[in-house]
């Protein structure tokens, strides 16, 4: 018997065992024993009904994860029962316009595991050997669930072109927010973190990031003392919320570059004259590629970014449902996990 969860409508999670078991894998495809699953804010938009169109219920949600191969099928080389590996959920068509231009991770028929797809909240999952991205034997696998949001974080301090010595805000201290301040930092730049609720600035902070909370601190101000009246280089928008955009807009300094890392579910009022004036640049960050993922591989299993530090807590996949609460609730945690059951360690080699 097997257990999955499935989302089946806005604010509803089923936990329940498979009718059966799971089909061998197909040519190209491994069949995995998933270890943790981490939720992201992904995963509430689609908990709270947000992406129905998109989403064909009842659906498996979840693409940050950590597992080891249970079974491979045929034409797969380079893999073998055992493996520890985490999974670039990201399927493309590799014919569109963005594919052939060498954008195939943001693909205009784009398949995103565990969005569109069955993903990883379960305890069998078979995926595209393509897919596997594999994990050092030493990286505990709970710590490697957080490769995928960590692969988030270094794609989004690529895209904006971040540079040693450089002046950096972060605006939104929440898990992938503190991972782009660490990805940056580790880059040499010198960052500052935005973030209302005391508990995650205590975490980052705790974490060596200096951090500001924006209902008593006059964030510009703060900004122009901090830079000598010049501005921050880079600010990087990961709250959502229309007020955090604001606030990325105004620290910048003259050709600074604001990149947007969160989901905005509706249109946001700009302060376009500001672009014109400063001559800024805007900057769109959606996804990751392989390499992307491989160097977050490195950063975690060197401890360069402390995954262990942002778990805020581990639940069996019976309460998976109180995860979701728990990230409704805002500021009181950092990063969930659910633990998919202790059958990974019948694979090890």
């Amino acid at each position: 018997m097997t257990l999955a969860v499935h989302y089946t409508a806005a604010r509803t999670l089923t936990t329940a065992a498979a009718p059966a078991d799971p089909p061998a894998p197909g040519p190209g495809e491994v069949e995995l024993a998933p270890a943790y699953v981490g939720i992201c804010g992904t995963d509430l938009h689609v908990f709270h009904g947000d992406m129905d169109a998109r989403v064909a219920r009842p659906a498996v949600l979840g693409h940050e994860m950590s597992g080891r191969i249970l079974r491979v099928g045929p034409d797969v080389e380079g893999w073998r029962p055992g493996d520890a590996v985490t999974v670039m959920p990201l399927r493309w068509d590799g014919t569109c316009p963005a594919c052939r231009a060498g954008h195939r991770h943001i693909c205009h028929d784009l398949d995103f595991i565990g969005i569109d797809s069955p993903g990883a909240l379960q305890q069998r999952w078979t995926v595209p050997a393509a897919a596997l991205v594999r994990l050092p034997d030493t990286l505990p696998l709970d710590q490697a669930a957080l490769v995928e949001p960590t692969a988030v974080a270094v794609h989004d301090v690529g895209r904006a072109g971040v540079r040693a010595g450089e002046s950096i805000v972060v605006v939104g201290g929440g898990p992938v927010g503190v991972l782009i301040a660490l990805v940056a930092a580790s880059a040499g730049a010198d960052v500052r973190v935005v973030e209302p609720s005391a508990h995650r600035r205590e975490l980052a902070g705790e974490l060596g990031l200096t951090t500001w909370d924006p209902a008593t601190a006059d964030v510009p101000a703060q900004v122009w003392e901090w830079t000598g009246g010049a501005g921050a280089d880079v600010a990087f928008e990961v709250s959502g919320a229309a007020a955090g955009m604001d606030t990325a807009v105004e620290v910048l300094r003259v050709r600074g570059r604001l990149c947007l890392v969160a989901i905005h579910p509706r249109p946001r009022e700009v302060d376009l004259h500001r672009f014109f004036w400063r001559e800024l640049t805007l900057v769109g960050a959606r996804l990751y590629d392989r390499a992307d993922f491989e160097t977050a591989v490195g950063l975690v299993a060197a401890g360069t970014v402390p995954t262990r530090r942002l778990i805020s807590r581990v639940v069996p996949m019976t309460e998976a449902a109180s995860a979701f609460a728990a990230l409704e609730d805002g500021g009181h945690v950092m990063k969930i996990l659910v633990d998919c059951g202790d059958n990974t360690r019948e694979a090890r080699p």
